[in-house]
């Protein structure tokens, strides 16, 4: 493999390097035998990209008008491919399987059609099950912002939390409870949650949950709940342990695939190949340097990792952040907002911690240390190029 030059990245131009046979595996890398070639690949113009041509508007679905008000206010005017394909569907009360890429608009394609749920029967409970704390946060978000003025209320229940004040916010009441497995179990074993009274289910990005090994509680949560029910399962790839779970979960599904690419085609991807004598740290201070390194997302392998690139970055006068499992959910979520409102330029993370953020203007995502496995790496980059914009993600060869 040819050297690249750190100081002067060369992004999109294919280096000279010895194809290797893949060996990703869901537990990780066997062996040293990496397609590096996988991680190398020129963004496409977005002009060029297919067109998609929705069949709806947003006001054309059969939704209350308030809802549609709040649609409009948040910006949103057309819908994007899953939302025009599955909200008819959700709001006809089929089951749905949704194959979608991470950045595809898939929280606002169950989001709205469950808010009309409510709005028609305001004694209707919706649980949604998402993998990690900040995706959890970061649905209620949304979910509050779709329900202004609607007299909708939601209790997001995450690990790393008061579980106290959780317990408390059950006990006024809401239509909407979002959290994550673990959390979920525990507040149902302690009596504060009755599934039986929950008719509809979210499991958002499903596929993450298993690799997270979570099986267990999501089958104890599908267990609870009454049949028949309405089911939504939204995942960003399928495998044969995910269509298992498909047939144990659900009944007749509506299956909706929007995913085009494995990677994002605006999205340039290229490889940096670490020289002899020198190290990833001088590297990464190099590329960091330099202006149009303007809010990178660097991911770690490990906790420890992690919070010690993000010392050693503020030591060398960068302003950095890291979030990763060990910390609590407050710390996270100020890490968060600091890099969303670009009061930091970076934010070092592990791929747990990340999964499924939705962060405006991510310049550069840069793979420090490789992922795991290639959806790992998949759902990295995707944190970068989004909303139609042209994003750059670097890999480490060592």
């Amino acid at each position: 493999m040819a050297t690249r030059n750190f100081s002067r990245p060369s992004f999109g131009r294919r280096p000279n390097f010895r194809r290797a046979r893949p060996s990703f595996s869901r537990g990780g890398f066997k062996g040293q035998g990496i397609d590096t070639s996988r991680f190398v690949n020129k963004a496409v113009i977005t002009e060029q990209v297919e067109h998609f041509v929705p069949e709806h508007a947003f006001t054309d679905f059969a939704i209350n008008e308030r809802l549609k008000a709040n649609i409009l206010i948040k910006g949103y005017g057309t819908p994007t491919p899953i939302q025009d394909k599955t909200i008819p569907h959700i709001l006809r009360g089929s089951d749905i399987v949704g194959i979608a890429n991470t950045g595809t608009g898939k929280t606002a394609a169950f989001l709205i059609p469950m808010l009309h749920k409510v709005l028609l029967n305001p004694m209707a409970n919706i649980l949604i099950v998402v993998p990690t704390r900040e995706l959890a946060i970061q649905i209620d978000k949304e979910l509050q912002d779709f329900a202004k003025n609607l007299r909708i209320f939601s209790v997001c229940c995450v690990g790393g939390a008061s579980i106290g004040r959780q317990i408390s916010e059950l006990r006024r009441g809401g239509n909407f409870i979002i959290g994550t497995p673990g959390r979920l179990k525990d507040l149902i074993e302690r009596r504060h949650i009755n599934l039986s009274k929950f008719k509809t289910i979210v499991l958002d990005e499903a596929d993450r949950m298993l690799d997270m090994g979570f099986i267990a509680d999501m089958r104890f949560l599908m267990a609870g709940m009454p049949s028949p029910r309405h089911t939504l399962f939204f995942s960003a790839t399928i495998s044969h342990e995910i269509e298992g779970l498909i047939r144990e979960f659900l009944r007749d599904p509506v299956r909706i695939s929007v995913k085009t690419h494995d990677t994002p085609t605006n999205v340039d991807q290229d490889v940096v190949k670490i020289s002899k004598g020198d190290t990833k740290l001088n590297v990464l201070f190099n590329l960091l340097s330099q202006s149009e390194f303007s809010k990178v997302l660097i991911f770690g392998r490990t906790k420890h990792g992690v919070d010690k690139l993000s010392h050693v970055l503020v030591q060398k006068g960068f302003k950095a952040e890291c979030i990763h499992g060990d910390k609590n959910q407050s710390r996270r979520q100020k890490a968060l907002d600091l890099f969303k409102r670009d009061h930091v330029q970076i934010l070092v993370a592990t791929d747990v911690a990340a999964r499924g953020l939705d962060i405006a203007g991510v310049s550069h995502v840069i793979n420090y240390d490789l992922p795991a496995t290639y959806d790992d790496y998949v759902h990295r980059i995707g944190r970068t190029g989004r909303a139609g914009q042209k994003g750059k993600a670097i890999t480490f060869i060592e």
